[in-house]
């Protein structure tokens, strides 16, 4: 049994976040409806690429709609559908919610329910911009160049549609428990600030001050993107560790006897930086990028090849572990689709269809409506009482968390404050990683703080006895483990899966790692940037026909926590449903290769290669990012000659709609680096935010390119709750960046801060495991 199977999930979206939200639960089994208009269906059926004729000739369409049925329908009988769901999905709120509260309901737009109607139109690089991220891609920019709009059209899209999906499982899992449906409210911009909560976390306490300039989301250091002999490789360096196995990489060359062994650390400087990266470039230059990577692997250096579509499609790795399915089409053919990035042991992902045609399932449907559903019911209920229970869909939940640094920490972030009661794991004796970085003591380290919120804390030394032992204890007593340890670190300590089984049948262990568990390449380890190198999205960054720059640097880490988070709520729900724990086996490479699925699908399709584009879009011209007063910079996207009117009207621009380059959108895509010059002659005085605000009330979807400044006093996120403040043990309150979403029904309550190490050892020892438990005191 899949592990959705029963229940049902209206889709009324036809935005791209809210079909991949409805593909994400249709992987796994649940029956998604899609209810769509007549004639011309999904908005998405008409986006490109278009390889076929009518309705059905949609790449982006057919990836982000296997496994589902179409319908068309409205009034009463649309009424009379929503009633059967056990969920619905929309890009707006239409204020059903209150008559079907049974249902939960879960909107994604642009900027949440409450933004103004102007942001209802926005694109989908306005919301990217509008985060942040926008402006600090790629990582070590040419302030002359514009920022970039991030690896394929749609990466805010498919990231709120990640975060809808995990909200949505959470929910169900709580109606599974209350017989209560509840509203969701899914701003994709607060989506994306939230995964730099990191970053952005130490901006808003002023513990690292929000320069506002272009490399804020950089990190010091040579990494870098390096030409070989057959594409390119992407080097991540920041330790002593690193450094000494470049040297050996290198054979020792006399150049290298300028850098001190701990230069990384300690005395990083643009000149040594750039002395570094000539050298390293003249040795690699003609390497093959696997051979260069496999050796620098052997050595613990983090040098990965840049992968391209045809590299993923041919990848040993991505073969054994069945990353591509052949699906066949009826119009489109058999290509090699993406699937999911998690394998689950007893309830896998599947794509048993393809996108169905517009209105194939109308008469099936509506023919059922009068048959009664079997509602989905809870086999093995388990929910915990927690020492202080703070609401939530997944209140009554217990997660062990054996994670460091920020992929698996924000996977346990993101359960946390959907109600679960999270306790990580530690010891004083070697503090996790993030522990050490930046504050006065391993209580008070920024980075921590900000990733950690509504955390628990235990002291347990697993290597030793009693204490792993007391780890067996609370296993048993707990739902979920998650862990992002290095490859084999788990089955070492005893703690693999079927360990684990022996202490609770039906535990569910997550796991994630670079490439995940097995495969040729799953010994590996690395970091966010090998991922995005790794995974193809950095070669997709870039201007056109230069080299790749690569997403932002800090990209990557917590959409792997996120998806692990959604698998793991998945496999709740399957263990309620059929009684049944399972491995989760979750790979970085391949969750971020999933955050560009329709590009390689696309590859597939037609063979064409994908490279570096800057801005362009197929579908939308102008689309780009524009120069303003102050080194600011303005997103434009023009999806048709109505929106180019307006556009060229409220830049007095008369003679640029009458230019007969750009009179259709065809001509315009044509002569686009000429439209880009001419625009940016024209915006380059205007204030950003007031001519953005200018183009949205005329009905243009333009916006800022948010700088970290921008994105800390944005009054949207403020009125949100995305900035919200949590107790600090040692000031009193701290700013934390909390859930992107609003739930309105059963929100978590989220007041405490992240915890001083070993906080919670009496409630778990004592309280959880027992009287007769040894503790210790708080540290």
């Amino acid at each position: 049994m899949s592990a959705l199977t029963g229940f049902r999930i209206v889709e009324l979206a036809g935005s791209v976040a809210g079909e991949y939200c409805g593909k994400l639960l249709a992987d796994f089994g649940a029956d998604v409806i899609k209810v769509e208009a007549p004639g011309c269906g999904s908005p998405t059926r008409a986006m490109a690429p278009i390889l076929g004729a009518g309705t059905e000739g949609s790449a982006l369409f057919a990836y982000l709609n296997t496994n589902k049925r179409s319908v068309v329908v409205d009034g009463e009988q649309l009424q009379r559908l929503i009633g059967t769901a056990d969920a619905v999905i929309d890009d707006r709120d239409r204020g059903w919610a209150d008559g079907h509260p049974g249902v939960v309901f879960c909107s994604i737009t642009p900027f949440g329910e409450l933004a103004d109607a102007e942001f209802d139109n926005a694109k989908s690089i306005n919301v990217f911009h509008a985060s942040g991220w926008g402006f600090h891609t790629p990582s070590h920019a040419d302030p002359a160049e514009p920022p970039l709009q991030g690896p394929g059209r749609f990466l805010g899209d498919y990231e709120a549609g990640l975060e809808a999906a995990l909200c949505v499982a959470s929910s169900l899992f709580g109606r599974l428990h209350t017989g209560q449906g509840d509203a969701i409210d899914v701003s994709q911009q607060a989506v994306l600030v939230s995964r730099a909560d990191c970053i952005v976390g130490r901006f808003i306490t002023g513990e690292v001050p929000a320069e506002g300039g272009r490399d804020d989301f950089d990190q010091q250091g040579p990494a870098s993107f390096f030409a070989c002999a057959d594409g390119f490789v992407y080097l991540y360096m920041t330790s002593r560790a690193h450094w000494l196995g470049v040297k050996e990489l290198l054979g020792r060359p006399e150049w290298l006897d300028d850098f001190d062994d701990d230069w990384l650390e300690f005395s990083v400087t643009p000149e040594k930086v750039a002395a570094f990266q000539r050298g390293f470039a003249l040795w690699v230059k003609d390497l093959a990028k696997e051979a260069a990577a496999e050796e620098a692997q052997r050595l613990g250096v983090p040098l990965v090849p840049v992968n391209d579509a045809p590299d993923l499609h041919s990848s040993a790795q991505y073969r054994h572990r069945g990353f591509f399915r052949d699906v066949h089409h009826p119009v489109l053919g058999t290509a090699a689709y993406p699937t999911a990035p998690y394998t689950l042991s007893a309830s896998p992902a599947e794509i048993s269809s393809a996108a169905p045609a517009l209105g194939q399932h109308t008469r099936l449907v509506l023919d059922s409506l009068d048959t009664p559903r079997a509602a989905p019911l809870v086999k093995t209920g388990q929910l915990k009482p927690a020492r202080n229970p703070r609401g939530g869909p997944l209140q009554g939940v217990r997660v062990v968390e054996l994670t460091k640094v920020w992929a698996g920490p924000y996977a346990g972030k993101l359960l946390a404050l959907l109600g679960a009661e999270v306790i990580k794991v530690e010891t004083a004796s070697h503090p996790e990683e993030m522990r050490a970085y930046g504050g006065t003591d391993i209580n008070h380290a920024p980075f921590f703080l900000s990733i950690n919120p509504e955390i628990l804390s235990v002291d347990l030394d697993i290597k030793a006895a009693d204490d792993m032992a007391r780890l067996r204890a609370l296993i048993a007593h707990s739902d979920i483990v998650i862990n992002n340890l290095r490859p084999g670190a788990m089955e070492r300590q005893g703690l693999g899966y079927q360990q684990l089984t022996e202490l609770k049948p039906d535990i569910i262990s997550v796991s994630i790692k670079m490439w995940g568990n097995d495969g040729p390449l799953g010994h590996q380890t690395g970091y966010a940037p090998c991922f995005a190198a790794l995974a193809g999205l950095a070669s997709l960054v870039g201007y056109p026909g230069g080299p790749p720059l690569g997403a932002s640097m800090r990209y990557g880490d917590s959409t792997v926590g996120a998806a692990a988070a959604y698998a793991a709520v998945v496999a709740l729900l399957h263990r309620e449903l059929s009684g049944e724990g399972q491995f989760v086996d979750v790979s970085a490479v391949e969750t971020l290769s999933t955050m560009i699925g329709d590009c390689l699908l696309e590859q597939s399709l037609t063979g064409k290669p994908l490279a570096p584009s800057g801005n362009q879009h197929p579908d939308l011209c102008p689309h780009g990012c524009y120069p303003c007063a102050d080194g600011s910079w303005i997103t434009i996207a023009v999806a048709d000659d109505v929106e180019w009117r307006r556009l060229c009207d409220t830049l007095d621009a008369a003679t640029l709609f009458t230019d007969p380059r750009y009179l259709s959108l065809d001509s315009r895509r044509a002569h686009a680096r000429a439209l880009d010059a001419d625009l940016s002659a024209l915006t380059r005085n205007h204030d950003a935010e007031q001519l953005a605000h200018r183009l949205r009330a005329a009905g243009v979807p333009a916006g800022k390119s948010a700088t970290s400044v921008d994105v800390i006093a944005d009054q949207r996120l403020w009125d949100r709750e995305l900035y919200r403040f949590v107790s600090d043990h040692r000031e009193g309150q701290r700013p934390i960046l909390g859930p992107s979403w609003r739930i309105a029904r059963n929100p978590a309550r989220i007041e405490r801060g992240a915890p001083d190490l070993g906080e919670d050892n009496e409630y778990v020892l004592h309280d959880i495991l027992g009287a007769g438990s040894p503790t210790r005191g708080r540290l």
